[in-house]
């Protein structure tokens, strides 16, 4: 066995076969010998000025990463190496992954796998190299250990990471708690129209279409934090959309029932319930997408059905699909038909609601997972209890039928905006024959619909258009009532809307404050004069089933 020379430093021991792969990746014609030369170079460079720091002939550069934020990193030496190298070695390894020569796609798919693997191989996710979580089994005598050990057996049984305390948290108690009735149900969905808080109402009523692929309440988790209840507070007859976690009995139904049995039939029923032609519709992400289907489709058959057309989130065109068109192209596509779809040698199965919850928390794995796994496992700490993250983890199936459509159709193809391409519940589908104005938003740091995708829709849809950006995220971005006075919007000064978003946003102003003020002025002046507010919800045709938020809500997947 070889002997270790005095010399050898542990930098030596972690960068040669470091800067042995980075020799190996030469040989790969995807990156450059100059740049990988470059690379190598850098990086031993760096390893050999960390080695001499933590002899102190140096000064090591600041973390600044709250992964390493506790004392005892910097305490220990050895972590404190330890932490710069893994650093550095990720810094590396994302140049690499960017200087592959590929398209665009290749390239964005082995950044993020890169990125992937740097993020689980942190040494914080690891007890034997987490001195804050050592010091705390020190401290406990193991007891952090054994409740960590609790908390893993609890969520193998729960089949996820959690995020939050679960149990602090049941659908219609204390979140999805804004008074309604069910007072239409099919096997698609249910229907709930929202009792009044004012003493007149406006009187063309407002239909909510939320995302299929998350539960509603996402519009309704606090009273003081819930977009229906601002809407039913501000004066309108609210009805919303609650989506069916589909089980095994609706796994053939495809994007065609969800457009004619979902939304055009909630159409309807508003309609014969509040006695109006038209509603004030809004739908949220992919909710969006449903709802401007539908009402083409409405439009092909000479019905204008939607008085104003609110799109939060939403895409129309998939050119720039974020972050997600990295696991979209004709294989995956195919392979998912193959398995999932409607032609399946199997038949039509469900895409289980667990396996999107994971895809979308490995969108941000250090927030939405690590960060979790050293919470909950190494330092054996209860996840708080916290609304948003709780319906984060109710998650929800879908028919693989459905599914396989939207993907090929929407995500692969992109032929939702092509008028006359696609053929949707017999008709031939012209997203631009939908005459409404329109009131589109996007959230400036989405990585799921980014805000330029999002302002998009104002080149495709051709009723009167208005586009405001709000700060911070999916989620984050949209649930932002005013009474918290919390992030900012933006809007244009000029109504223009040039087809390249960023000249649209060269011309915007930012705003304090939650954009809800903004979309409430302007859905008012579309939303008729006022009238008294209804004393029992539905009609005779459609009389209250269940109080709100209804069983379909409480469905887990």
């Amino acid at each position: 066995m070889a002997t270790r020379k005095k010399n050898d430093s542990p930098s030596g021991m972690q960068a040669q076969p470091f800067a042995e792969l980075m020799q190996q990746m030469a040989h790969l014609p995807q990156i450059s010998p100059a740049a990988l030369a470059e690379l190598q170079v850098d990086y031993l460079k760096q390893a050999a000025a960390l080695w001499n720091a933590s002899l102190g002939q140096g000064e090591a550069p600041a973390v600044g990463d709250r992964r390493f934020a506790a004392p005892e990193w910097r305490a220990s030496p050895a972590a404190s190496f330890m932490t710069q190298l893994y650093l550095l070695n990720g810094r590396t390894l994302g140049r690499m992954a960017a200087a592959v020569e590929g398209d665009d796609k290749t390239k964005a798919r082995i950044r993020f796998a890169v990125q992937q693997f740097v993020d689980a191989a942190s040494p914080s996710n690891f007890l034997a190299l987490n001195p804050e979580a050592q010091k705390l089994a020190l401290d406990s005598h193991g007891e952090t250990l054994a409740r960590g050990l609790q908390h893993l057996w609890g969520d193998v049984q729960r089949g996820h990471v959690s995020q939050t305390d679960e149990s602090a948290f049941e659908v219609g108690r204390n979140v999805a708690t804004t008074p309604g009735s069910v007072v239409f149900e099919n096997a698609l969905f249910q229907l709930i129209e929202y009792a009044p808080l004012t003493r007149e109402v406006h009187a063309r009523p407002f239909l909510l279409v939320p995302p299929c692929i998350n539960k509603f309440y996402i519009l309704d988790l606090q009273p003081d934090n819930s977009l229906i209840r601002y809407a039913v507070a501000e004066g309108h007859r609210v009805f919303v959309v609650s989506w069916r976690n589909p089980d095994e009995s609706v796994k053939h139904l495809g994007w065609d029932d969800y457009i004619a049995d979902g939304v055009i039939q909630a159409i309807r029923v508003v309609q014969a319930i509040s006695g109006e032609q038209q509603v004030n519709a809004l739908g949220f992400c992919v909710g969006g997408t449903i709802l401007a289907t539908a009402l083409a489709v409405l439009a092909a058959r000479g019905e204008q059905a939607a008085a104003s057309l609110t799109l939060l989130t939403t895409l129309l065109d998939f050119a720039d699909n974020g972050i997600l068109d990295i696991f979209v192209d004709e294989a995956s596509v195919r392979l998912r038909e193959a398995t999932l779809g409607a032609d399946a040698p199997q038949g039509p199965q469900l895409l289980h609601g667990q396996e999107l919850a994971t895809t979308f928390s490995f969108l941000r794995p250090n927030d939405l997972v690590w960060n979790y796994v050293v919470g909950n496992y190494l330092k054996g700490e209860a996840p708080p209890a916290f609304d948003l993250l709780y319906w984060n983890g109710d998650s929800t199936n879908l028919p693989g039928p459905m599914y396989c459509w939207y993907l090929r159709h929407a995500y692969l193809q992109n032929e939702l905006k092509q008028p006359g391409r696609l053929t949707v519940c017999g008709e031939k589908l012209d997203l631009g024959a939908i005459q409404a104005p329109v009131y589109i938003y996007g959230s400036r740091e989405d990585h799921i619909v980014p805000w330029q995708a999002a302002y998009r829709n104002t080149q495709i849809l051709k009723g009167k258009r208005r586009f405001v950006m709000g700060a911070s995220g999916h989620i984050a971005g949209v649930i932002n009532p005013p009474a918290k006075g919390k992030r900012s919007h933006w809007i244009a000064k000029s109504s223009a809307l040039p087809a390249d978003p960023e000249a649209w946003l060269k011309g915007a102003t930012e705003h304090p404050g939650s954009w809800w003020t903004d979309w409430s002025s302007w859905l008012a002046a579309h939303a008729g004069a006022r009238k008294a507010a209804p004393k029992a919800p539905g009609n005779r045709q459609y009389k209250p089933i269940e109080p709100a938020p209804g069983r379909y809500v409480k469905v887990k997947a």
